[in-house]
């Protein structure tokens, strides 16, 4: 992990909230001596153990100088309201979530200086109490948005590589998050319904379902214009329950804690544009209405 160059000192970075992705970014930014601070619905210090380490976070403090927002997809556009009072004119502004990046909204409540970025990881982090595990080593892809976070895209590379790397740039997520949603489109609800670990899926019972699942989705995804191959995609699934076997998917975890899921920015997306399209997803569909029910259940 790269430290500071001394002639570059690192932009001073906040991480909202305290689910388990962003405190996995907030440790390595400490582990790696760089400014951090936590930004809570209820401000408050916050002590934790990663891995072996105690660690100690602040309360965020306005002005923001560079912000990474790792909430779920339905908490953004609430998350973002509340940042701007605190931002600096200049502040950059990372989101990380699942399913697809809905910012057209948050790029015209931003000032012209301000930039904004995506980023979508495949690390993986488990939060249990006041504990903090990073469960799977994994990689990420960041993308600026808009013209201000162009202008800064050392400072953001270099400090995302930190917390979440190594990170990958690109000039278009979507090809990106297209391959990230068929994944957790295959994971997510099957582990979420059968309250399993990722490794279950491996069983020969769930391999129809994963094989229609990507068929429909890779249907879904070259009428979209960002076609995915479907040979390659069931490839990576199998690649992905093996690698990250012992794993629960954070679809799980919220079925398991009655928190909201984000199946509405997963399956809800693939049936949503499906049905823009014209494409029949019999499978997507039924996926998307269980886990609501299961979730509204909860």
């Amino acid at each position: 992990m790269a430290q500071n160059s001394p002639t570059q000192p690192a932009l001073s970075w906040t991480v909202v909230g305290q689910g388990a992705i962003g405190l996995l970014a907030a440790s390595r930014f400490k582990l790696a001596g760089w400014p951090v601070q936590l930004w809570l619905r209820q401000p408050a210090a916050l002590d934790i153990r990663f891995e072996q380490h105690p660690l100690h976070f602040n309360c965020a403090t306005a002005p923001l100088a560079a912000v990474l927002i790792p909430v779920k997809s339905y908490a953004v556009p609430a998350a973002v309201q509340a940042l701007l009072p605190a931002l600096a004119p200049d502040a950059q502004l990372v989101l990380s979530h699942n399913g697809m990046a809905a910012t057209e909204h948050i790029l015209s409540s931003l000032s012209p200086a301000q930039g904004l970025w995506f980023l979508t990881t495949t690390h993986g982090a488990l939060k249990q109490g006041a504990t903090v595990r990073h469960t799977g080593q994994g990689q990420s892809v960041l993308s600026p948005l808009n013209a201000a976070a162009k202008n800064q895209l050392l400072a953001v590379q270099q400090a995302m590589d930190i917390a979440l790397g190594p990170v990958t740039l690109t000039g278009n997520i979507l090809p990106f998050l297209w391959h990230k949603l068929a994944i957790n489109a295959a994971i997510n609800p099957l582990t979420a319904l059968n309250n399993c670990n990722n490794g279950e899926l491996a069983k020969a019972q769930y391999q129809p379902l994963i094989s229609q699942i990507l068929a429909e989705v890779c249907q879904v995804a070259e009428a979209a214009g960002y076609p995915l191959q479907y040979a390659q995609m069931l490839e990576k699934v199998q690649q992905v329950i093996q690698n990250t076997a012992a794993n629960f998917s954070s679809m799980q975890q919220d079925i398991a804690h009655s928190r909201r899921t984000e199946i509405d920015a997963i399956t809800g997306y693939i049936v949503t544009q499906a049905a823009r399209y014209n494409i029949a997803v019999p499978l997507n569909t039924q996926l998307l209405q269980q886990v609501l029910q299961l979730q509204h259940r909860g």
